[in-house]
């Protein structure tokens, strides 16, 4: 006589396929938006250890997949990390502020994505570095910017590793 395998009953095997499923994706968080932090008195700079709030101008930070986020007291500190080739961390999100809403002299809060703000490049105006790079949520607040303190409006992916380059800021510092 020939054998003949019913397969399983359809009420056993859904909850065994529920189960793991549900096992699955609590292997993997969730996707969730990282959002900027507002900066704490005593914030110190990723790259240098400087004080955020003892400097005026434009100030970064970076967040990435794992730990703790990175804070900038210039954006130019912000570019020579991100365009240099030795950079292995993961990025999930980068932020500026919007100079066209913060206070110059002590800006706070204003944090828009550095992904799609533009850049004023080559303006003597000077924040914790020397001459920076400040970021505007609009072409158009940048563009105004530049007529009046001088230098070239260019969207984040076109600031490059020279145009960012530290070693005329600190060292040649005569405030510090």
């Amino acid at each position: 006589m020939k054998q003949v395998h019913s397969p399983r009953p359809a009420g056993r095997l859904l909850p065994a396929v529920l189960v793991a499923v549900l096992l699955l994706a609590a292997c993997g968080e969730p996707a969730r938006p990282t959002l900027p932090l507002e900066l704490a008195d005593g914030t110190a700079c990723s790259l240098d250890g400087m004080i955020l709030g003892d400097f005026p101008g434009p100030k970064a930070q970076i967040h990435y997949d794992r730990g703790d986020p990175d804070f900038f007291c210039d954006t130019r500190e912000m570019f020579s990390i991100l365009l240099r080739p030795e950079q292995q961390k993961r990025i999930v999100a980068i932020y500026t502020q919007d100079m066209a809403k913060a206070d110059w002299e002590q800006p706070e809060g204003h944090w828009l994505d550095a992904r799609s703000a533009f850049f004023v490049v080559g303006s003597p105006r000077r924040a914790s570095m020397g001459p920076t790079v400040p970021g505007f949520a609009s072409a158009a607040d940048a563009a105004s910017y530049a007529t009046q303190h001088g230098g070239k409006v260019l969207p984040f992916a076109e600031v490059t590793l020279d145009m960012v380059d530290l070693s005329g800021g600190v060292s040649h510092d005569e405030r510090m």
